[in-house]
């Protein structure tokens, strides 16, 4: 097996984390974003979405979302359990990641790509040449500040995000977290419920 991926990007930050927690070593090889390597044609070769982490399985087979090779490494893995034990519990874990992953990483990534001079010409991951939308960021933002509320109210009622037990739905929150201040946002003050989840997911990961 073998893991492509770059260290300091948010999507590869969820899988290294759910690697981490789990104990599991695979070989892995940096794709440095900042030399814009995942764009050389040897990368492309790999994985033509070009985006990362990419992980090559045993069998040869390619899977390039992070939630499809958790979903495969959960399979090999079931120890620590990280998508549920219960037809229920897997059901929570993929829809508050799904959701998670719509409304509040997109808003992010929005901000970042769109506000950031580095990605001018490049404002999606990809092959695909988009330019910036200035627009975006504000919209972003908008997102971004309803996102927490939200978050706020699951936890307030609820030990983790998924409901009863630790899962990659916190782990994923928690790089949220961590990309938010990428744009100088982050859990706002008033959510008191959130900010003590953040401390204990945090202590978790032993991060």
């Amino acid at each position: 097996m073998k893991l492509y991926t770059y260290d300091p990007a948010p999507n590869p930050r969820r899988l290294a984390l759910f690697l981490q927690y789990k104990g599991i070593e695979i070989d892995t090889r940096q794709v440095d974003l900042g030399k814009l390597e995942q764009h050389s044609d040897e990368y492309g070769r790999i994985n033509p979405f070009r985006t990362v982490p990419t992980l090559v399985t045993d069998e040869g087979a390619v899977l390039t979302e992070v939630i499809g090779q958790c979903v495969y490494l959960e399979a090999l893995h079931p120890e620590k359990p990280l998508l549920g034990t219960t037809a229920l519990e897997k059901a929570e874990v993929i829809s508050w990641d799904h959701r998670m992953f719509l409304t509040g990483f997109m808003a992010i990534a929005d901000m970042f790509r769109n506000g950031h001079p580095a990605f001018k010409g490049r404002a999606m991951p990809g092959p695909l040449a988009l330019e910036q939308i200035p627009a975006l960021v504000e919209r972003g933002k908008l997102r971004l500040d309803a996102f927490w509320p939200m978050l706020e109210t699951q936890l307030s009622s609820h030990p983790w995000v998924a409901g009863e037990h630790f899962s990659l739905a916190d782990i994923d929150m928690v790089c949220l977290c961590e990309f938010a201040g990428w744009v100088k946002e982050g859990i706002p003050a008033d959510c008191a419920a959130l900010l003590d989840w953040h401390g204990r997911a945090k202590a978790e990961l032993g991060i």
